[in-house]
């Protein structure tokens, strides 16, 4: 079990916010910590073993300006406790260079991994994360398109988060097996784990990320596409023994609350899902 953030803004210290985000995310993950950073298109990454005050000081932080942010703690499960692990990744591929975090476990990523070695791609990690990155930098689609691609040749849980070509982008897996949410601060877009999270930025929760759910974050806003059909629910257990009691709730349940409407910003409203 990890913890993932991210965030578009360009008013805000965005490594900042992910920093706090990922001290609310502790939690769930305290081998390797790390935050990745989008400044004009220039992804930079910084991860190192070990919890998320001790990973970063304000020097390390102040290191990572941009307006794109994601971070990530890790518990491992794929792959050992080794730094060549930790998250975020950064990828360089063929179509994007991306910086991607994953919360979950693939099932048998080892023939899309040796798909992709076969093809000449560099795989330098024992995760299944980079195959999932992997695959999105050699995808000359569009990013959307790109990642409903890869999710359509995915098979497990995966929560994840991605910068590429200066967007934010978040996707779940069909069956919504680790959980990921929504939320603002103003006029920007977080997305994180646990709402906890949300709540320690400043964030207002907006709605959870729907399984088989895309959600990308760009110059013209926040936008959402239903990549691959939604399967039966199936909620990891374990969420609902580590996750921080009150302060993790469900953003469906205060959506059916306050009413609010998707991300691309008409309520009900769903944008049609992009195609390869």
């Amino acid at each position: 079990m990890c913890g993932v953030f991210g965030v578009r803004s360009h008013e805000r210290d965005v490594a900042r916010l992910t920093y706090f985000g990922l001290f609310a995310l502790q939690h769930r993950g305290q081998e390797s910590a790390g935050i990745a950073v989008s400044d004009g298109g220039h992804v930079t990454a910084l991860r190192e073993m070990g919890l998320v005050p001790q990973v970063f000081d304000e020097e390390k932080l102040a290191a990572l300006p941009g307006e794109v942010a994601i971070g990530h703690t890790r518990y491992s499960t794929t792959g050992g406790a080794h730094w060549s692990n930790a998250q975020p990744l950064v990828h360089h591929g063929k179509a994007r260079t991306l910086a991607l975090a994953h919360n979950g476990n693939l099932v048998d990523p080892a023939p899309l991994r040796d798909e992709l070695l076969a093809a000449g791609v560099r795989i330098g990690s024992t995760s299944d994360t980079e195959v999932i990155a992997a695959l999105l930098g050699r995808d000359p689609a569009p990013l959307p398109e790109a990642v409903a691609a890869a999710m359509r040749r995915l098979e497990g849980a995966y929560s994840t988060v991605a910068i590429a070509d200066g967007t934010l982008v978040a996707f779940r897996d069909p069956l919504g097996i680790r959980p990921l949410t929504l939320g603002r601060i103003g006029d920007d877009w977080v997305v994180a784990s646990e709402t906890c999270a949300l709540d320690l930025v400043g964030a207002d929760v907006v709605r959870d990320v729907l399984p088989g759910e895309v959600v990308w974050v760009d110059e013209d806003g926040c936008h959402s596409a239903q990549a691959v059909p939604r399967g039966r629910s199936a909620a990891c257990i374990f969420e609902h023994v580590t996750s921080r009691g009150p302060t993790r709730h469900s953003a469906a349940r205060a959506c059916t609350r306050r009413g609010c409407g998707w991300a691309s910003g008409s309520p009900r409203k769903r944008r049609r899902a992009p195609t390869s």
